[in-house]
């Protein structure tokens, strides 16, 4: 299964587009995002490599939910789980080629961002510094969230079976929500964004810049690693639903 599964990955020209366009958004957001930083701003070198997640993301929800989708929108569901009677090897599958597929893209991300941030000028911004707290997992957050968003997104697949569907429920929860109530803050508001897939970006962030968000939120104060746990209970959710709906439903 995980042999047919890369295959169907990689047999497709647009995904590989896709991982590409990935990486060029990340690299892109970073340098741009990174020209206006200034030295008494408080951003760390990490900040500016990482902060193209904010447009990356949904590269990777885009990648999650066409290989969750791919069975359904292909007409090769009746084969696949004909061959596969047990349903869930196919999603499990799916599911390791794809956070795969993710975390090889972030760090060609990661890897593009900082070499976009570091040859060209970036006028004051901060070089990259892995002694600054919590630098070095703020690289690592940003793998990790790439992975969650891109199962996030395999999840929503899975589960509404049509991609059109899955993308627009994946950005509302990632991302558009996120912004709304971010736009009108309040006790409420803080704490429904604590409780949203958009907490995984919190993983992209070192010491200082969790600090200063949870010094501003109303809300709960996720700390460390609280992002992650938000975001990990998120895809957990929504793959055992599409696990359960796959194993009990019908497959058309």
């Amino acid at each position: 299964m995980l042999a047919a599964e890369r295959t169907k990955l990689t047999s497709v020209r647009a995904n590989t587009w896709l991982v590409l366009g990935t990486v060029v958004a990340a690299a892109g957001t970073a340098y741009g995002l990174g020209m206006f930083v200034r030295p008494d701003d408080g951003r760390s070198g990490s900040w500016v490599v990482t902060s193209g997640f904010v447009l990356a993301q949904l590269g990777f929800l885009v990648l999650g939910a066409l290989v969750g989708t791919a069975e359904h929108t292909t007409g090769t569901a009746r084969t696949t789980f004909t061959a596969v009677p047990r349903r869930l090897p196919v999603l499990g599958a799916q599911a390791l080629v794809a956070a795969t597929t993710a975390l090889v893209t972030a760090v060609l991300a990661l890897g593009a961002s900082y070499v976009a941030t570091a040859v060209a000028p970036l006028a004051d911004a901060p070089a990259l510094d892995l002694s600054v707290p919590g630098a070095s997992r703020a690289l690592l957050g940003f793998a990790l969230a790439s992975v969650a968003v891109t199962l996030l997104g395999l999840g929503l697949g899975a589960l509404l079976r049509r991609p059109a569907a899955a993308l627009v429920t994946g950005v509302v929860l990632a991302i558009v929500s996120d912004q709304l109530l971010a736009a009108n803050p309040s006790r409420f508001t803080d704490t429904v964004r604590s409780l949203l897939p958009s907490a995984g970006a919190r993983l992209t962030q070192d010491d200082a810049a969790l600090a200063a968000l949870d010094a501003a939120t109303r809300g709960p104060q996720l700390g460390v690693w609280g992002g992650g746990v938000v975001v990990g209970a998120w895809v957990l959710v929504v793959l055992a639903a599409a696990a359960y709906r796959l194993r009990r439903h019908d497959v058309r």
